[in-house]
């Protein structure tokens, strides 16, 4: 939901305007259809504007914000008919038109005009001329103009293209003159109790928010003097930063037209007096606008507080004899929809019912061992959302939160109320909250006094605990529910984006970006190599960029956390002591108390990165396959906790992130190993062959982790002589790159000891049959070289089930240089023989694996013939540049990724090049 409110002043309509004229029907209660504008011919003096998401909870959002406004502005006696139409007309928006309405309220001399619109005009537009059927008032909807009939002085509809609003206008009923609202007339024992003398401080504030009057009685009050403050700001003597109980600052309650409500002055002695303040916002003769506030002390409040439309009082019954909810009659009316603004509603009552400084709640975990500070009012920030303490083990632990409790004096017994140490409270009251006999929460309320309660007090705290206890728990559980849902929806999100990647580097930083900033403030992920290994920092986030180089430098001068293998989270101070000394040698230095640095950051970045780390760290393990492989650390900023629910739905992302990184290492270690095994199957190095071009271009398939079947070499024999070959084992992994590795050095040996072509291929083919079951056939174009003295040269080639090499004459043609013979690895009697073939200057000879005649596009494929038209164009060219060409051809014939390795060879004896 969205607000704005500007008191004073005409108001800028917010509906559309444009030149084309906008259909009106409007009706005026009881009387003929016609249009009726006298409402923004008024002087507007007060206007409220909010818009409400299309869901169900939106309707009791809007009529709280109708009835905030309207008593706010001092109109009670219109509030419930306001109140109800505008949550029929608002229902009829988010429910069953389903889109977002905008409600906006118009205060006048005359009275309130209320305007609903919503963002559905596709409907029948009525005539004037034709009578408007309403529909039966027992249907479930189409009531909202019924009642605007019914019980507005005017109404009516207006239309535009994206718009349908429905307006009603309700007027002040007659007061006698100098009557607001009274009350019945008390015995004097129940009047309340003020000083002999009462005090209303009267003070002035300008529309830029400073002091510009100051009575004698705010000199009392305050102990300021009117020259010390006239024009300083209110919130400068503000001793909380939000009125209690309520999301509205004292900056925002300044601009409001008229405002009630409670917060804290700090005195010229330092003291907080609670006071109760009264502001109106007035515009002078010149049209300045300024905020007149009285303020008198918080149990004087009966002096300028508005009386309560109904009864407050310790009865259960009203005036007519109906029933009274007692829930409703501590929290009030309406209650908070969610569960933070219910609990800060009830300590904020609390306090007030036992006119104490401050007050406190905590829910219990679900083992109820411990108790969560949730709510809590007048305390420091550091006793704050979240902290945790234990109920009956161990140090600090809180003994009286299973029965009412009062204790009269904490510095006898400071350890009674851990929530309430270092704080200046010395008496306070603690209740039980139950649902069914099962501990739920601790309800508190403390004095800065000794001795300020008494079991009276706690009976009547124990009262009104009672009756909000079960609508606590339902929120606390509703809420649980919530957070479990979510929590559900994000591991789910975590472990597709764990699993869609296998590298290290990535698999930490998502590991980080996970938890920043939706588990917590920072993060910093550790790693440990193997069970030698020291952990080492790996990974480090913060969710403001501008501290992760602080928060890094500080971590890596504080030795790691111990990589213990328990499971969950256990708290790690190092790095908030660590920062706290830190802060404390810099500010010493600043002051020139302590030894020049050689550090060159400032203070400002310590006392930030101070403050960043200062709150609660934890550490959970990231323990895969029963070893620490690293420590996930989370933290906090200052005076921060963490709620059990994060905790737990960190640990569960901690196990899948461990095992998210575990397997990102195998994979990397696979990688490298079938990266190394690959590079051992190729040549480290071709020969220079005098007289002879020799180009190679080899490109693996798939992603580095399978070890490919394709292979080439180069190598020389005898002086004179070198040996080259090209083949392809059949598929991948270890056992083909077990038949490359034995065919690559089993050529040169073979070679190297002077058998021919044939007779190479032969013992290498009983070679392979030799592995058995482990074996793999093998296609292997071989071949010796003999660069000639005239510039040309000879081959001898045995091609056995390998792709004919190509060979490119000067003139353009191409013709294949051998003819296919058997392949090895199948059969045991080869009869192999070796072919001639002479390379004239200029001519080139193309060897390649199937990788590259079998490139597919769909059902085509490049095949040979496509092969041979590619080689054509390449006449003239070094063979360097055929190879490179062929490879680009291949890779431009299909859009995909090659499924398969590619080896391309290209020899060429150097001639006389072509224009």
């Amino acid at each position: 939901m969205t607000t704005g409110l500007n008191p004073g002043g005409q108001p800028q309509d917010p509906r559309p305007t444009g030149n084309q004229a906008l259909p009106r029907q409007e009706r005026v209660g009881h009387g003929a259809p016609h249009a009726d504008n006298r409402t923004r011919s008024a002087v507007i003096t007060a206007r409220a504007a909010a818009s409400f998401d299309p869901v169900g909870r939106s309707v009791a959002t809007a009529r709280s914000f109708v009835r905030d406004t309207l008593q706010g502005w001092g109109f009670a006696d219109i509030v419930d008919d306001a109140v109800v139409l505008t949550s029929e007309l608002v229902t009829n928006a988010v429910v069953h038109a389903g889109t977002s309405a905008d409600v906006l309220c118009l205060r006048s001399d005359e009275g309130v005009r209320i305007e609903v619109a919503d963002r559905y005009p596709e409907r029948e537009i009525p005539l004037q001329a034709t009578a408007v059927n309403m529909g039966s008032p027992d249907r479930e909807g189409g009531r909202g103009l019924q009642l605007c009939a019914a019980l507005a002085g005017r109404w009516g509809v207006d239309y535009s293209p994206t718009h349908k609003q429905v307006w009603f206008h309700l007027a002040l009923p007659d007061r006698p003159v100098g009557t607001r609202t009274a009350g019945p007339s008390l015995p004097a024992h129940l009047l309340p109790l003020a000083d002999g003398r009462v005090r209303v401080a009267v003070i002035q504030i300008d529309r830029v928010g400073a002091i510009s009057a100051w009575n004698e009685d705010a000199e009392d009050l305050f102990g300021y003097a009117a020259e010390q403050v006239i024009g300083k700001p209110l919130t400068d003597l503000a001793a909380w930063p939000h009125t209690p109980g309520t999301s509205t600052g004292i900056v925002e309650a300044l601009q409001l037209s008229r405002w009630e409500g409670s917060y804290g002055l700090r005195t010229a002695s330092g003291r907080v007096t609670p006071v109760y303040a009264s502001h109106l916002r007035v515009r002078d003769t010149g049209g300045e606008p300024s905020t007149v506030c009285l303020l008198v002390r918080d149990h004087e409040r009966a002096v300028l507080q508005t009386p309560l439309r109904a009864s407050a009082t310790d009865t259960t019954t009203s005036s007519e004899g109906q029933a009274t909810d007692p829930f409703e009659v501590f929290i009030g009316s309406p209650a908070p929809d969610d569960l933070d603004g219910l609990l800060q509603r009830t300590v904020e009552r609390a306090r007030d019912m036992l006119d104490g400084d401050s007050a406190f709640l905590l829910l219990a975990t679900d083992d109820e061992t411990e108790l969560e500070v949730r709510a809590s009012t007048g305390l420091p920030s550091a006793r704050q959302r979240f902290a945790r303490v234990p109920v009956e083990a161990g140090p600090g632990r809180y003994g009286s939160a299973r029965m009412p409790a009062v204790h009269e004096d904490l510095t006898v017994v400071p350890g009674a109320v851990p929530l309430l140490a270092g704080t200046g409270m010395r008496s306070v009251v603690t209740v039980p909250l139950k649902v069914e006999g099962r501990l739920t929460g601790s309800l508190g309320v403390a004095a800065e006094g000794p001795s300020r309660y008494s079991n009276e007090e706690a009976l009547r705290l124990q009262f009104a605990a009672d009756r909000i206890a079960l609508a606590v728990e339902s929120a606390r559980l509703g809420e649980l529910e919530r957070l479990r849902r979510g929590s559900l929806s994000f591991l789910v999100e975590a472990s597709d984006l764990l699993a869609g990647t296998l590298d290290r580097d990535q698999t930490l930083a998502l590991m980080a970006q996970m938890t920043v900033p939706t588990l917590a403030t920072w993060c910093a992920v550790y790693t440990i190599a193997d069970q030698a290994s020291d952990p080492y920092l790996s990974y480090v986030l913060h969710e403001d960029e501008e501290r992760i180089d602080g928060l890094k430098a500080l971590l890596s001068k504080i030795a790691p956390p111990d990589p213990v293998p328990t499971p969950g989270a256990r708290v790690w101070a190092a790095p908030g002591e660590a920062a706290h000394r830190a802060a404390l040698r810099t500010s010493m230095r600043s002051l020139g108390l302590g030894e020049p640095a050689s550090v060159t950051s400032g203070i400002g970045t310590t006392l930030a990165t101070a403050a960043a780390v200062g709150g609660e760290t934890v550490v959970l393990p990231l323990v895969a396959r029963n070893r620490v492989i690293g420590m996930l650390t989370l933290g906090k900023p200052s005076d921060e906790h963490f709620r059990q629910e994060i905790l737990e739905l960190a640990e569960d992302l901690s196990r899948r992130a461990a095992l998210a990184l575990d397997n990102a290492r195998l994979y990397s270690e696979r990688t490298a190993i079938s990266q190394s095994l690959q590079r051992s199957l190729l040549p480290p190095d071709l020969p220079h062959i005098d007289g002879v071009e020799v180009e190679v271009i080899y490109r693996a398939a798939g992603e580095g982790n399978e070890v490919g079947g394709d292979f080439y070499d180069l190598f020389p024999i005898r002086d004179g002589v070198y040996g080259f070959a090209i083949g392809d084992v059949c598929g991948t992994g270890p056992e083909a790159a077990a038949v490359t590795g034995l065919a690559r050095h089993a050529l040169r040996l073979l070679a190297r000891e002077g058998f021919g072509g044939p007779a190479v291929l032969e013992r290498l083919n009983s070679a392979i049959l030799d592995e058995g079951a482990r074996s793999r056939f093998l296609t292997l174009l071989y071949g010796e070289l003999w660069p000639q003295e005239d510039g040309s040269a000879m081959l001898k080639v045995v091609c056995a089930g390998h792709p004919l090499p190509l060979r490119l004459r000067q003139d353009g043609t191409v013709e294949a240089a051998a003819e296919p013979q058997p392949l090895l690895g199948v059969m045991e009697d080869l009869e192999l023989y070796e072919q001639t073939i002479t390379l004239d200057p200029g001519d080139v000879l193309l060897c390649v694996t199937d990788g590259v005649t079998e490139r597919r596009e769909g059902t085509r494929m490049l095949g040979d013939d496509g092969l041979a038209d590619v080689l054509t164009t390449c006449t003239g060219l070094t063979a360097g540049a055929v190879a490179a060409r062929i490879m680009r051809a291949v890779e431009r014939f299909a859009s995909d990724a090659p499924s398969d390795d590619m080896a391309i060879l290209a020899m060429r004896v150097p001639g006389l090049q072509r224009d």
